[in-house]
Parts: C-alpha cells; structure tokens; sequence
C-alpha cells in the first residue's frame, strides 16, 4: 500500500527510510505514540523477499519466532518454517493490518543535517525535511563478489546468491558453490537435492543442530535467555556483530545441514577459494578444519542446553551425540574448470554497506554506524535492522520489533524534550530537537 502525498517540500516530525520489516516495525510503534512520520521506500515494502531470495527459500527459524510489532504469527503451523511467498504475505498482511504512511518507489538519494538541527532528505521525488530520522534499510545493500571473478573464463556462467533463483535455470554441468554461510549452504543444498554435481569451497561459517533432545534448538535457546541477551553483556561487542551466522535450515520441517553427509553422498569439498589462474580454481589447505571448527560449535551448543536441562530437571529424553559420516582424505587445491565440468560460478560472497548517501559522520573507519541500541552520536539519527543492533534477534523477525519500541521511546522522549526546551529557551523546534538528551 503507497499513501498519496507529496514529499517535496513537506515536513515531517519523523522521516523512515525503508521499508521492510525494521521499517514497518517503527512505523506501527511511532503510530501508537501517535506521532506523525513518513516511511520511504525504494521499491515494494518486501522487496528484498521478493527480488533476492530463491524459489525454495524458507526461514530457518520456527514461525512462532516471528513477533513483528502488534501483529505475532497467528498461522496454523508454529513449529513450521514459512516459505518465501508466505514470508511476503506476512509482510503484505502486516501493511493492510495498520496501514502505515508507506511511500513506495521512491529512493532517499542523499541525508545531512543543516546548521538549525533540521535534516535534509534528497529523494527521487523531491526534497524534504524532518527533525528526526530512522534508517531502516538494514545491513545488505550491494552484492559482495572478490575480484578474483573477473578472472573467470567467459564461458563461465557467474552470479551472487542475491539473483539464484533455481537449478533448472543454470547452463548444465556442475556448480561451484563459494561460501557456506546461510546462503551458500542451502543453495548447495539446493542444487544438491535437485541432482546437479556441487562442488563447494567452504569457509569458516559455525552449524548448529536443528533439533536436539526432542525439541528445536531455538526453542531452547529462546527459554534460555539467549536470544534476549543484549550486546552489552558481551565483552567483546565488536566481534559479536561481525560473526556469520549458523547455518540450517528449515527445509521439508527443519533439518540439519552437515556437509560431511554432502560430500559423503558426492558433493565435491574444498578449502577456501584463494584464487584464479586461468582455467584452473585454487584452494586452500584448511577444509577440515573449517569442518571441524563447525562441528565444534554445534556440540558446543548441545553441552549447553545439557546444562540448562541439568540445572533446571526438565525431564527429556536423552540422545547421542553427532559422529562424523565423512573425514577428508587427500584433497585437491588446484581444480580445472573443464575436467570438473563446472560451468556456473555461484558466489555466496554476502553484501557490502553502503551508506555513501548519508553526509553525517556517525560511522567508523569500517563504514559501520556507530550507535548505542540504534541511537547515534547525532542526535535525531538513528538506526534499526542491523545484525546485533542489540541481540541476536536484531534486524530479524524475532526481535526486530523490541529494538523498534526501544527506538520508538527515544524518539518520543526527544521530542517531548525539544518540546520543553524550545518553550523554555525560545528556540525553534527544530534547533530544540537538536539539542542533546540525557
């Protein structure tokens, strides 16, 4: 749903900038605070569901973890995991549910601050302002893909994970798979299942069970306080944020993703890909230690929700631990493109930030907004969507909507504050809301 206005020269208390789930998530909170805003959007709210996420995509977290503000999952399978199309009409269904002032296909080309406080928004349909901002348009912006693949052969058929859709749609012959994040392994998965040669350069992404000892290892994490422990609680906050996520999967009801078992049942498996020379692919020497690194992590989970059922005598059944189905023998670190038959390149490489639009400066020499729980050094910016904003479930379905209240509140709090410092003072609202808070 796109509301009729007309965004050049107006004004706004509060300006959002995108317009997925974080997006709608602070849009239905700043609404129940009665405050008055506009939310910005690129393309179709939902659009990265809908353009960047292939044919059998799913969530890898249980439904009932979805808790967008006002609007909890209320469908028939909790325990399920949605598909992609369900994921949309959850999104789509959110927008009908509170209507927020959503205005679509428009781009926000340029963000700064003018000298009384007041932010400047360049759009593709004007200029307007705002006293306070909210960006909203998450951590995945440009596909990230290593200059490595400029040296490719031409015949060989290359693209990010953002634009797989499905195997029928690859030239024939085998597939490269390049990363085993979340992306990477449940393409190969894909591929895999779909009867196509996969040969995939792993990195150093950690797994985690499915399930284990009756349950879904989110559900016990989730009663385990994990998924609400905030950033804060960690000392090492910088690493935290940067760390890949486990991979899983919630395919056919949820099941492991053991890549020994691939390449037991024929997946080829490599070390990182270090490098392109010519027709041939090299890799490193460290697969079975990015193997035995993932297994690691996965048990070490286990050891703990074996400590939270210990402490607390819950009373389940007891089950073995994983064993290895496949140990590397000698492996390859030169492979020729044509005698392995591989003929797509598939780069599950992630995404690069780019915040060059925004001329104020609250980022660090990594590009990374710097922020406590989504509010910056600028007063008035703010955040919401990032991957550990606060806790695990940032920028996710799970939590997304937590960080948005908490947002929500700041920027109530300011703006009653500027309300009581412009009568006070005599200052403009505008230069009010400038002021700092606390």
């Amino acid at each position: 749903m796109t509301v009729t206005t007309e965004l050049a020269g107006a004004h706004y208390p509060v300006a959002v900038v995108g317009g997925g789930q974080a997006g709608l998530s602070v849009s239905y909170c700043l609404r129940e605070r009665g405050i008055e805003h506009i939310v910005i959007e690129a393309n179709r709210a939902g659009h990265e569901w809908r353009e960047r996420r292939w044919d059998s995509f799913c969530l890898v977290t249980p439904n009932w973890q979805c808790r967008l503000p006002g609007f909890p999952y209320r469908g028939p399978d909790p325990d399920g995991f949605m598909v992609r199309d369900e994921i949309l009409r959850y999104l789509e269904d959110y927008v009908s549910f509170f209507r927020p002032p959503l205005v679509e296909g428009v781009s926000v080309t340029r963000l700064r601050r003018a000298a009384t406080g007041v932010f400047e928004l360049s759009t593709t349909a004007g200029d307007l302002t705002a006293d306070q901002v909210v960006v909203a348009t998450g951590p995945y912006h440009t596909p990230s893909v290593p200059r490595m693949a400029e040296r490719l052969p031409s015949g060989v058929t290359q693209l990010h994970s953002s634009r797989y859709r499905h195997p029928g749609r690859l030239p024939e012959g085998a597939v490269l798979v390049v990363g085993t994040g979340q992306s990477g392994c449940q393409i190969a998965e894909d591929l895999h299942l779909a009867g196509r040669q996969v040969h995939l350069a792993v990195g150093s992404a950690p797994r985690v069970a499915r399930f284990y000892r009756g349950r879904d290892c989110v559900a016990w994490l989730d009663e385990m306080g994990h998924y609400a422990k905030g950033i804060d609680r960690f000392g090492d906050a910088d690493a935290i944020r940067m760390r890949v996520n486990h991979y899983v999967t919630g395919r056919d009801g949820g099941r492991d993703i053991d890549l020994r078992a691939f390449a037991r049942d024929g997946m080829r498996l490599y070390g990182r890909l270090t490098g392109v020379r010519g027709a041939t692919l090299e890799f490193a020497d460290d697969l079975k230690a990015a193997l035995d690194h993932a297994d690691s992590v996965a048990e070490g989970i286990k050891d703990a929700i074996d400590a939270h059922i210990t402490a607390h005598g819950i009373d389940v059944p007891e089950e073995p631990r994983y064993v290895p189905v496949w140990e590397p023998s000698e492996q390859p670190h030169d492979v020729d493109l044509a005698a392995a038959g591989i003929t797509s390149v598939i780069w599950s490489t992630g995404f690069a930030r780019d915040h060059r639009w925004i001329e104020i400066p609250v980022f660090d020499g990594r590009g990374y907004p710097m922020h406590r729980r989504g509010a910056t050094s600028c007063p008035g910016l703010h955040f919401l969507g990032l991957p550990w904003q606060y806790s695990w479930g940032s920028g996710r379905f799970e939590a997304v909507g937590r960080d948005a209240e908490f947002l929500a509140g700041h920027i109530d709090a300011s703006r009653r504050l500027a309300d009581v410092c412009g009568t006070l003072t005599g200052a403009p609202v505008a230069l009010a809301a400038a002021l700092p808070v606390g």
